[in-house]
């Protein structure tokens, strides 16, 4: 029941892409990925990093917590470690421990769902033609649609959840920018 994604070396490119946008625009609030997220994304405001399998080499768990510092944000990371596991050396001696309660609390649904347009830049399309079509074609007001992505060949954009099954109704096989679209959840 917890929206979440994931993202390794095993998904191609186009999944890879789809994953990271759905993290980027709300759509999943939990990431769960191996070391391939360590480096180079574009995803800013992560509040948290959870360390499921301790970090092999400092370096590693570096850039793995970098994640939460881009461009002047700041984060919480996390490491499990069993009773029995010893603390790697590069962790801080003076690191808070925290006893994992039995409550268990419902992590909330994400407020967005990003929706797959079939146009995209080389189809002559661009985010404002997204918002209109969404809007006119989808009955969707201004607050209802989120980050929008418009990449070569297909677009993303999130819009709100509740509202998903009617715009898919609404928009598929209409026409943006004069040539019809395939629209469905990505």
């Amino acid at each position: 029941g917890v929206v979440s994604e994931c993202f390794h070396g095993g998904l191609d490119q186009d999944q890879r892409e789809r994953t990271l946008a759905k993290f980027r625009n709300g759509s999943t609030n939990i990431l769960v990925t191996t070391d391939l997220a360590s480096r180079g994304l574009d995803i800013t405001n992560i509040k948290h990093i959870v360390h499921y399998q301790k970090p092999t080499t400092e370096e590693i768990f570096i850039h793995r917590n970098g994640r939460t510092a881009r461009m002047g944000a700041a984060g919480t990371a996390y490491v499990l470690l069993t009773i029995e596991e010893v603390r790697p050396t590069y962790l801080p001696n003076d690191i808070e421990t925290l006893e994992v309660p039995d409550v268990k609390t419902a992590i909330e649904t994400p407020k967005w769902v990003t929706l797959f347009i079939g146009k995209g830049k080389k189809d002559k399309v661009n985010k404002m033609d997204v918002v209109g079509f969404l809007s006119k074609v989808g009955n969707l007001g201004k607050e209802e649609v989120g980050l929008i992505e418009v990449k070569d060949y297909f677009s993303y954009a999130a819009i709100e959840r509740s509202k998903a099954e009617e715009v898919i109704k609404l928009t598929n096989g209409q026409k943006i920018k004069n040539k019809t679209s395939r629209i469905e959840i990505a």
